[in-house]
C-alpha cells in the first residue's frame, strides 16, 4: 500500500498541494521558534535573554503545534472526503480498511517530509531574523549568535509528521466508519470546553490591576471558549440557518445547500471562530495594557515586553495559518463543486446566479464564524479591561474587531468567488462529465 501511496502522488500532486503548503508553513514556523531553545542553550548566554529566547520558544511553539495540527487536519479531512468514491473502489477491489488507511496515512507521511525537508531554509532565515528582532527591541543581548540546531530540526520534523499522520489516520477513519459512536464524545468535550472558558475568563476578577500574569485567565478563557463554539459549529450553523430570512432564488438555495453540508464547511467554521475570538482578544488586550502603561508614566519592563511581542507574534502566527486553512479548505470544496455547478446551468441557472449563491454561502458562513468568535473575544476582553482600567467594553475593541472581520471576510469571500469563477470557465457539459 505504500507503493500504492507514492504512485498516487506521483500521478495526481495537485491534489496535495494544499497538504504540502500547510506541512511546509508548519515546520518553518516551528523550527523558527525552536531554534530559539538552541539559541538559548548556548555557551555564554547571559540568564535575560535566555529566558526570553526560552519562554517565546515555549509558548509559541506549543500555540504553534497546536495550529500544525489543524491546518494540516482540516486540509486532509477535505482531501479525504472528496476521495469517498476512490477508496469505496478499492475496498470493493479487495482492499481492507487497515489497507486503506496505511496508504493514506503513508501519502500523508511523505508530503510532510518532504513540506518538513522544505521549510528548513526559510526556518533558518526566519530565526535570525527574529533574533535580530529581539536584539533590536533590547531582549536578547547583541553577543548572542542564531544557532541552528537539534531541537529545532527534530521539532519540526517531528510534530509536522506526527500531526500529519494523526490527522490522515483520524480522517481516513471517518470516512470508514462515519459518524458512529462520536457525537456523544464531542459534544462533551464541547461543553468541557466552554464551561472551562467561562471560569476562566470570570477567574480574571481574582486578579489586581497590576498583577504580571492577569492577561492569562482572559486569555485562555477566550480561547477555551472558541474550541467550544467550534466544536459545535455543525449545530451552530443549524441553529443559524434555521432563523434566516434569505429570499430569493440565490438565497434559498444556499440555505438548502448549508444545511446539507454543514459537516464538510465545519472546518471552515473552526478557522473563523478561532481566528476572529483569539486575535481579537489578545490585540485588544495588549492594545489596554500598552495604553495604561503609557498612561501611568511607567516604562515597560523586559517582561512586558516579552509579553508584548509574544502576544503579537501569537496574533500573527494565527492569522497566517487561519488563512491557510481557509484558503485550502474553500479552494478545495469550491473545485469540487464542479460537477453540481454544471448541473445547475444545464438546468437554466446562470453563472451569475450560481456565483450569487456561493456569495450568500460565504456571507453565512463569515457572519455566523465571525458572532461566535466576537462573542468568545469579548468573554475574555471585557474582564480583562474592567479589572486593569475599570471601564467595561475597552475603546480599542471596535478598531480590532472591524480590521479582524474584514480580513476574515475577505479571505473566504475572495476565495470562494474566485474558485468559483474559475470553476465555471469550464463547459457545463464538460464539468457535469467529469468525475466526482
Amino acid at each position: 500500500m505504500f507503493t500504492l501511496a507514492l504512485r498516487s502522488i506521483r500521478r495526481r500532486p495537485g491534489r496535495f498541494l494544499a497538504t504540502l503548503l500547510s506541512a511546509f508553513l508548519g515546520a518553518a514556523i516551528i523550527m523558527t521558534f525552536n531554534s530559539m531553545h538552541d539559541t538559548a542553550g548556548q555557551d555564554g548566554v547571559d540568564p535575560v535573554s535566555s529566558q526570553t529566547l526560552g519562554t517565546t520558544a515555549g509558548v509559541v511553539g506549543g500555540y504553534g503545534t497546536l495550529l500544525v495540527f489543524f491546518a494540516v487536519a482540516s486540509t486532509l479531512t477535505v482531501n479525504v472526503r472528496q476521495r469517498t468514491a476512490e477508496l469505496e473502489l478499492l475496498r470493493c477491489s479487495g482492499a481492507t480498511p487497515a489497507q486503506i488507511k496505511r496508504m493514506v496515512v503513508g501519502e500523508a507521511a511523505v508530503v510532510a517530509l518532504v513540506g518538513a525537508a522544505s521549510a528548513i531554509g526559510p526556518a533558518v532565515l526566519g530565526g535570525r531574523a527574529l533574533l535580530g528582532m529581539f536584539q533590536d527591541s533590547g531582549q536578547v543581548a547583541r553577543s548572542v549568535d542564531h544557532s541552528f540546531g537539534p531541537v529545532a530540526l527534530l521539532s519540526g520534523v517531528a510534530v509536522t509528521l506526527l500531526a500529519s499522520a494523526g490527522a490522515a489516520f483520524l480522517a481516513v477513519r471517518r470516512v470508514t466508519r462515519g459518524r458512529r459512536e462520536r457525537a456523544g464524545a464531542k459534544r462533551y468535550l464541547a461543553y468541557a470546553a466552554l464551561a472551562t472558558g467561562a471560569a476562566g475568563a470570570c477567574s480574571t476578577f481574582l486578579f489586581s490591576a497590576t498583577d504580571e500574569t492577569l492577561m492569562a485567565a482572559p486569555a485562555y478563557g477566550a480561547i477555551l471558549l472558541s474550541v467550544g463554539f467550534a466544536l459545535l459549529s455543525p449545530r451552530l450553523l443549524k441553529g443559524v440557518l434555521d432563523r434566516l430570512p434569505l429570499s430569493g432564488a440565490s438565497g434559498w438555495l444556499a440555505v438548502r445547500n448549508l444545511r446539507e453540508r454543514t459537516d464538510q464547511l465545519a472546518g471552515i467554521l473552526v478557522s473563523l471562530i478561532m481566528f476572529t475570538a483569539v486575535s481579537t482578544a489578545t490585540v485588544t488586550m495588549q492594545a489596554v495594557e500598552s495604553d495604561a502603561v503609557k498612561a501611568s508614566g511607567l516604562v515597560k519592563s523586559v517582561d512586558a515586553k516579552n509579553l508584548e511581542t509574544l502576544n503579537l507574534t501569537v496574533v500573527g502566527v494565527i492569522a497566517v495559518f487561519v488563512c491557510v486553512m481557509l484558503v485550502n479548505s474553500l479552494y478545495a470544496a469550491t473545485t469540487y463543486r464542479a460537477r453540481e455547478f454544471g448541473q445547475q446551468r444545464l438546468a437554466g441557472a446562470t453563472p451569475a446566479q450560481v456565483l450569487g449563491v456561493v456569495a450568500a454561502e460565504g456571507v453565512v458562513l463569515t457572519v455566523t464564524g465571525v458572532f461566535f468568535g466576537t462573542v468568545a473575544a469579548l468573554a475574555g476582553a471585557v474582564p480583562f479591561t474592567v479589572v486593569r482600567t475599570d471601564a467595561v467594553l475597552p475603546d480599542q475593541f471596535l478598531g480590532v474587531w472591524l480590521a479582524m472581520v474584514a480580513l476574515a471576510a475577505a479571505v473566504t469571500l475572495g476565495t470562494s468567488l474566485g474558485t468559483a469563477r474559475r470553476v465555471l470557465r469550464t463547459p457545463a457539459a464538460e464539468a457535469v462529465t467529469l468525475a466526482a
